[in-house]
Formats: structure tokens, C-alpha cells, sequence
């Protein structure tokens, strides 16, 4: 693992536009993908691509964030932003994977969730509690990847799982280093310092407990060497799901939502003697 990269380098390898997204991923991790699409209360967002399909012969339901990588996917996917009809989407068919018994496994690389007027008119807040809030008790077991950028409640909405993996060069965090700079010291141009106070990279987030495992990279980051970062993702997401498997639903449910209540406690003091 490359320990020499600064924080604001590995924000940089996180939003290369060449870096693997949710489509790469499905077309090398699954076979017999089946695309599933809109939350049948108000539309289709392309920003989340989801649906049922085969990880080496066992059916789960893949959901991920999308930003596409052309300026026309790009503009199709809202720069992998989510409106809540997205979330909603992601939540149906999670509902699903409970009904079937699948496990799910998401992929996170957005920026945030979309912050505009009509993303809150139509509930962009309500969606994603009710995300967190169902996500914490569904029975099957959850995996989420952050593959890339993992900002805000955007991400959160898609990452209350069991195991939460990250790749080496990934970042995740409250918000962007820009947005950080902009609210505290009203000066976007310190992003590269707010990235060394944020914590926001995988070695940072491992130490303080809120990802379970750090996915290694090709060196240069994924996008160098994307098959090779394909079989290291391949690898961890079959050992996650094999151990996750062997619990049942109920103790997976209990023990998810214990994991992320207990995130940021601080530990009691001591009583004198």
C-alpha cells in the first residue's frame, strides 16, 4: 500500500474521470446483470444504476452511484449526484433483495447528493433518512464499496452496511475539501490543507474504526491497471459475503445497527480509585 501519497493526491486519483465506476464494475464482477429502473412514486435518476444479477453464481442486487464519463453521461447522470427518486429507487429494490433473500452490494463514488431546489421540494432529505433507517434492519447481508469520491449523506444513504470497503485511493467524508474550506475558513482555494484535517482517506478511516477494510490499488490508482484492481475487489467481496453468509438474518440486522450506533462514542472515563 502506497503510504506516500498526500491526502489531496488521493483526492485527485478519486476523481479521475478514467477511474472504474458502477458499469465497470458490473461488466467485470457479475454476470446476468438485469437493470431495474425508476421508484415507482415519480421517476427514473440515472445518477444510481441498480438491478439483480449473478456474483460467481449466487444472485445478489447491485446498486451504485453513477457520474458517467463522457460530458453527455455526464449530464445524464447529473455528475453522479442522486435525486431522491434515485434513492428511492435504491431502497425498492433493496426491499426486493429482503423479499428474495440477496445479499446487496453497493459501489459509492458521488460527490453528494443533489442539493438542488427541486431535489428538496420532492423529499431529497426524507429519502435519505428512511435510506439509513431501513438499511439499518434489513436481515440479508449488505456490503458497500467506496470506490472513489464517498461525500455527505449522498453516500451514507448507500453505505449502511455490515462491511464497508474502501479502495486505497478512495476518500469519504462529511463533505468536499472545497466545502469544508469554503465553511471554515471561507476560502476554497485551502482545499489541499482541509484534506489533511478532514481524515477523509482510507488509512485514516480504517484507524478510526468507520471502514472495515482498504482495498489495494494498482500503483497511480485504479484506472492504471483496472483489471488487477478488479480480481483485489473480486477477492474482498467474495470473503465479506462468505462470512456474512454464515450469521443469520436477524444477528446481521442487530449487529449492523450497533456498528454504526456506536461510531464517534467516546469511551467512558475511569473513576478514580
Amino acid at each position: 500500500m502506497n503510504q506516500t501519497l498526500t491526502a489531496a493526491q488521493r483526492v485527485a486519483i478519486a476523481r479521475d474521470p478514467q477511474r472504474p465506476g458502477i458499469t465497470d464494475y458490473i461488466s467485470a464482477l457479475f454476470t446476468d446483470f438485469f437493470e431495474q429502473k425508476g421508484d415507482r412514486l415519480c421517476g427514473e435518476d440515472a445518477a444510481i444504476l441498480g438491478g439483480v444479477a449473478l456474483f460467481h453464481g449466487r444472485p445478489v442486487t447491485v446498486i451504485g452511484t453513477r457520474k458517467g464519463k463522457t460530458l453527455e453521461e455526464n449530464l445524464k447522470c447529473n455528475f453522479g449526484m442522486p435525486n431522491p427518486e434515485g434513492y428511492r429507487k435504491a431502497l425498492r429494490l433493496m426491499r426486493q433483495a429482503e423479499k428474495f433473500r440477496r445479499p446487496v452490494l453497493t459501489f459509492i463514488d458521488t460527490s453528494g447528493a443533489y442539493p438542488g431546489l427541486e431535489a428538496e421540494a420532492r423529499g431529497q432529505g426524507e429519502a435519505i433518512a428512511r435510506n439509513l433507517m431501513e438499511m439499518s434492519r434489513l436481515t440479508v447481508p449488505i456490503i458497500a464499496t467506496i470506490t472513489g469520491e464517498g461525500n455527505s449523506g449522498g453516500a451514507l444513504a448507500l453505505g449502511v452496511a455490515d462491511r464497508v470497503l474502501m479502495l486505497e485511493n478512495a476518500v469519504y467524508a462529511i463533505l468536499s475539501p472545497e466545502g469544508f474550506a469554503s465553511i471554515l475558513w471561507k476560502d476554497a482555494s485551502r482545499s489541499s490543507e482541509a484534506c489533511d484535517l478532514m481524515k477523509l482517506t482510507a488509512p485514516d478511516l480504517k484507524a478510526l474504526g468507520v471502514i472495515d477494510d482498504i482495498i489495494p490499488e494498482p500503483e497511480g490508482g485504479a484506472h492504471q491497471a483496472p483489471a488487477i484492481a478488479m480480481r483485489q475487489v473480486d477477492l474482498y467481496l467474495s470473503r465479506c459475503l462468505a462470512e456474512l453468509e454464515k450469521e443469520k438474518g436477524p444477528a446481521l440486522a442487530a449487529a449492523r445497527y450497533q456498528k454504526f450506533r456506536k461510531m464517534g462514542a467516546a469511551a467512558p472515563e475511569k473513576e478514580e480509585q
